[in-house]
């Protein structure tokens, strides 16, 4: 059996460095030592160097203050100003999400067959039969179907289920102090105060997405207190809990706001003849419905186009081994809405679902993507090439479409606007001195 060891004595002096140890520890844990120590997202002091730049090197507390005078001038009343200020603070968290935000990078069938799911369209019909005389109603004032509206209500929250749980304030705030966006989101901060002050919302109720889009089709304040309606008639317009409000107001702002044209067309499905003129297929190109029929365009099911004099554009979203659809002038709404090609067309195509369209054909074989490190190169060579893709980022832009037709053109392959492996190598293997101007005939 082990016999104990005789502790040894504690100098007097190594007590006292262990109690001061503990007691600067316990002081590091107080709520007050640990803002200072280790500063919370929503305390302006830890963000001021990134955003200090725009503000001429004006702190968070300073900037606020300016903020709020400058609602004041704008016709906020202080006691909205007021009841919202305990909201109004800084959480790095909200710019880290919007600096490192991804792009859609799916293709197009994939991102479609998601969203645009058999189940989305029948609880977009659901929703048209439950509030038919709201929908009825906003066709009448405003001439939008109900189809267009419940599309964009299933695609934004799923009719209300997935709204955001952030404090829409202070993503606002936030955003606005920030330097990427900061004159955008100073305006939509006021918009906010606005809408408090109006009455249609309080602060607490204004929780939405980190990017501060409130209610079930995800308006920003600005487009809510300029579109936003009263529909079910309580006084309020209230986008985050009222199905009438949101479907009068989504059809106020698609008719008003995005220039929406009564009774005409926005997308349909078409069978492209592999002989067409490719470089036609483009959204800046329209023609007349029946020179499209005369160049082989005809229905998925063979049916002939209309014979009339009708312009849409040959829309490709994965190049002419893909999908294929007829973009009208209405189309440009759903760009306006969401500049990505890839969302706009699948809402115009899950649009057309609840409108009792049948579901889009199917590719007859794959469709080859280049993988985002091939797209980033592409770019890269094209901006060498004298073209404006917009941002190099890996993703295919609008842009970086028209900038690839032109090279298609070029190098004699089929304008489809979509990148492909060939392309790559030619232009790798080309020139490098040599440039192509977006204004030369190639271009055009």
């Amino acid at each position: 059996m082990r016999q104990p060891v005789k502790p040894m004595p504690i100098p007097s002096s190594a007590i006292r460095t262990v109690i001061a140890t503990i007691a600067a520890l316990l002081a590091l844990s107080s709520p007050a030592s640990a803002q200072s120590a280790f500063p919370a997202p929503a305390r302006p002091a830890a963000a001021a160097p990134r955003a200090a730049s725009c503000h001429n090197g004006e702190n968070f507390e300073r900037f606020l203050a300016g903020l709020k005078q400058q609602a004041a001038a704008a016709g906020v009343s202080q006691r909205a100003i007021a009841e919202a200020s305990p909201y109004l603070v800084y959480d790095q968290g909200i710019v880290n999400r919007d600096r490192g935000q991804r792009v859609f990078g799916q293709i197009f069938t994939e991102f479609a067959g998601r969203m645009a799911a058999p189940y989305r369209m029948q609880q977009g019909q659901q929703r048209i039969r439950t509030y038919a005389a709201a929908f009825a109603r906003a066709e009448k004032e405003y001439g939008v179907p109900p189809a267009v509206i419940a599309a964009f209500w299933g695609l934004e929250s799923d009719f209300g289920a997935n709204m955001g749980n952030l404090p829409t304030l202070r993503s606002l705030v936030s955003l606005a102090y920030d330097c990427r966006r900061s004159e955008m989101f100073q305006g939509e901060t006021i918009a906010a105060l606005k809408i408090i002050d109006r009455g249609d919302l309080s602060p607490a109720e204004m929780i939405g997405s980190w990017a501060g889009e409130l209610g079930q089709t995800q308006f920003l304040p600005a487009h809510y207190f300029n579109y936003a309606v009263d529909y079910d008639g309580d006084g309020r317009r209230n986008l985050l809990r009222s199905g009438p409000d949101v479907i009068g107001s989504t059809a106020n702002y698609i008719a008003t706001g995005l220039k929406w044209r009564r009774g005409e067309p926005w997308l349909e499905e078409i069978h492209v003849p592999q002989d067409f003129p490719w470089q036609q297929a483009d959204l800046t190109i329209q023609l007349p419905r029946s020179k499209l029929s005369q160049l082989g365009v005809t229905y998925p099911d063979g049916r002939a186009l209309p014979n009339d004099t009708m312009p849409a554009s040959v829309l490709l979203p994965m190049g002419r081994n893909g999908p294929a659809f007829l973009a009208y002038a209405n189309f440009a709404a759903y760009t306006q809405w969401n500049n990505s090609l890839i969302y706009s067309t699948t809402a115009g195509y899950l649009a057309s679902r609840i409108a009792g369209a049948p579901p889009m054909r199917r590719p007859a074989g794959p469709v080859a993507q280049l993988p985002f490190n091939e797209i980033h190169e592409l770019q890269q060579m094209l901006v060498r090439a004298g073209f404006d893709v917009g941002k190099v980022d890996g993703v295919l832009g609008q842009q970086s479409r028209s900038a690839i037709k032109a090279m298609q053109i070029k190098y004699g392959l089929p304008a489809d606007s979509w990148p492909t492996a060939e392309l790559l190598a030619k232009m790798r293997g080309g020139p490098r001195a040599q440039t192509l101007s977006p204004d030369s005939e190639a271009a055009r």
